[in-house]
């Protein structure tokens, strides 16, 4: 592992080095920390650099002002300089993102939401301070002395995350911890050790203290990682989703021998994996959340039938609702928001497709209402099979193989992407002889009915039919 370290170190040391010297000259030290120096043993250090020294955030700007190609003070209330400098390392021209904060400790009171700051003056209180062994190593420069006073290097070979101190002193410092530690399992697929999930459960109510904020960009790094079932788990498990996602355990249903249903829960996790799978470019963010969501109306719907059957009737549109209330209270974009919930909406619509009875007009439907969320709609469908009986798997794929195959045809004839009635705004106030109004609008509305029943009509035939239908208005 520090083989691989030097080796990372010495591919960013153009940069790294020509800061510490800086420093140096200026009477401070520097150092490269945490996450940086875990990922460097890793052997997957990237072009974001964190640094910590001795010098106070002034210092710090004094010094990076005139090296960097860009300076932001966005964190310096918190001790954090952030910079962006240019480099040539080897044959390659990098953009290397630097933050450099000052040694701090930070902690919470019972009632604040935002960390008080003290800035200290040696290293090894700086890395006690850190959330996980694993990040409080440092490798001080330029000399490259390595600094590991809590046995963070045996950790990282073991896969084990552990606190520094003790997990009460770390998580009362800073309750996100315990959200970061399913983070860092999911990302990392680690262990957590076992006194730090007893702490997680013991003071998995502090959280509450945490911004929704905050909160939701954990959430997000969990949600995106490798093995996001590893940290939801933990969150379940310790008590922490009750209070930052309290849908997911709500759907480990009891289990009823007389009323046979899938576990919803274990089948939202697969869900999630397997839409995963289908991902085209990378992690999706709003296809993982549908994928998470999609069931989290059940637990409200759910009805033991006379028959032995349960049922969730229209859970999918309770769960759109709740899916909404959620993510706004997450303070997620109003545009994720709206497209998350929208997918968590039409995700059963496919299973009126039956083998193929649906009609043109149907088809034409189910794309006008999934717009541009069609090709993450056709992922959570795929992926919300999770059926042992081969058989049926295989038959619903071949359906939606059928389905999409129908969709592309109709699409190549009628673009319908973009369906429109075949008669504007202007067209229809001039045949039905009205200015504008709302029966311009209701007139539109009919013929875009119209047009997704019948397909594309010829101009004389999409007038009789505009005609038709207002002389059943005035009558």
């Amino acid at each position: 592992m520090q083989d691989r370290a030097v080796n990372e170190l010495l591919r960013v040391a153009p940069v790294a080095d020509d800061l510490a010297r800086r420093f140096r000259e200026a009477g401070f030290s520097l150092a490269l920390v945490g996450g940086s120096v875990r990922d460097a043993l890793l052997g997957r250090l990237g072009n974001d650099l964190d640094f910590t020294t001795d010098a106070r955030p002034q210092d710090v700007l004094k010094i990076v002002r005139p090296w960097a190609d860009a300076v932001w003070e966005v964190g310096i209330a918190f001790g954090t300089v952030g910079a962006q400098k240019e480099a040539r390392v080897g044959d390659v021209d990098r953009s290397f993102q630097i933050e450099v904060t000052t040694y701090r400790s930070e902690a919470y009171d019972r009632t604040s939401r935002k960390p008080e700051v003290a800035y200290g003056d040696s290293i090894q209180d700086d890395l006690v301070r850190r959330d996980f062994t694993v990040n409080a190593m440092a490798v001080a420069l330029p000399e490259k002395e390595f600094i590991d006073p809590y046995g963070g290097l045996g950790d990282l070979a073991a896969g084990v995350l552990r606190t520094p101190g003790t997990p009460e002193d770390s998580f009362s410092d800073d309750p996100l911890r315990m959200m970061r530690a399913a983070r860092f399992a999911a990302q990392l697929d680690f262990e957590v050790a076992s006194e730090v999930v007893a702490a997680m459960r013991e003071m998995a109510g502090r959280i509450g203290i945490v911004s929704a904020e905050r909160v939701r960009d954990e959430l997000n790094k969990l949600v995106l990682s490798a093995c996001p079932r590893k940290g939801l788990t933990l969150l379940v498990d310790t008590g922490l989703a009750d209070h930052v996602l309290p849908e997911l355990p709500a759907l480990r249903l009891e289990s009823d021998e007389h009323h046979r249903h899938k576990d919803v829960y274990e089948h939202t996790l697969i869900v999630l994996e397997q839409a995963m799978a289908l991902e085209d470019d990378g992690p999706d963010l709003t296809l993982r959340l549908a994928a998470l969501l999609h069931d989290i109306g059940k637990p409200r719907t759910r009805r033991f039938e006379s028959d032995g059957r349960v049922s969730f009737h229209h859970h999918e549109v309770v769960g759109a609702k709740m899916t909404k209330k959620r993510l706004t209270a997450l303070k997620y974009s109003n545009e994720l928001v709206k497209d998350v919930s929208r997918l968590v909406e039409l995700h059963l619509r496919f299973h009126g497709y039956g083998t193929g009875e649906w009609t043109d007009s149907a088809v034409r439907r189910y794309v006008r209402d999934a717009g541009p969320l069609l090709s993450r709609l056709h992922k959570l469908t795929r992926s919300d099979c999770t059926t042992r009986n081969r058989r049926r798997a295989a038959a619903l794929s071949g359906a939606y193989d059928g389905l999409e195959e129908r969709i592309a045809k109709l699409q190549e004839q009628e673009e319908l992407d973009a369906i429109r009635p075949d008669l504007d705004g202007n067209q229809i106030m001039e045949v039905l002889g009205v200015g504008p109004g709302p029966a311009v609008g209701q007139a539109y509305k009919h013929m875009l009915e119209v047009r997704l029943e019948n397909g594309p009509m010829e101009h004389d035939a999409a007038v009789a039919a505009l005609k038709e239908w207002w002389a059943g208005q005035q009558g």
